[in-house]
């Protein structure tokens, strides 16, 4: 038995398609892993990761926020923005986190420059090109 998954943003159905596992990291609730049967859940997505797990391997994307319903073996994913490893540019992510780096120094207190980085971080980790300290 399979979940039904769809990842939606607004411009459009990243992914729609039957997987096995979805793993997702929600504000509060840590990473949570959806199987089969799991019982109805709502949560506010935080900026990380979303692996979408089946038997033909790991589709993996960006998300910056957005909702997670389970209900019914279905895993609906909406995300203001999202993006699949595929799909991301490196050198922008790169600028990005280099920007955001600089803003972070420049004022550890600033939210805004804290969440640029965590966006452009996660970007990069999703498309395989994050340099590991």
């Amino acid at each position: 038995m399979t979940l039904h998954v769809e990842l939606v943003s607004p411009e459009r159905i990243l992914y729609s398609g039957e997987a096995d596992m979805v793993i997702a990291r929600t504000i509060g609730g840590g990473e949570l892993a959806f199987l089969t049967g799991h019982a109805l859940f709502v949560g506010a997505l935080d900026i990380a990761t979303v692996t979408i797990r089946s038997s033909s391997g790991d589709e993996v994307a960006a998300v910056h926020g957005g909702f997670v319903e389970v209900s019914n073996d279905r895993v609906t994913i909406l995300s203001d923005v999202a993006e699949l490893g595929s799909q991301i540019d490196v050198e922008r992510a790169r600028r990005a986190r280099q920007r955001a780096e600089e803003r972070v120094s420049a004022d550890p207190d600033d939210g805004d420059a804290q969440a640029a980085l965590l966006r452009a971080t996660t970007r990069l980790e999703v498309a395989g090109a994050v340099e590991r300290a």
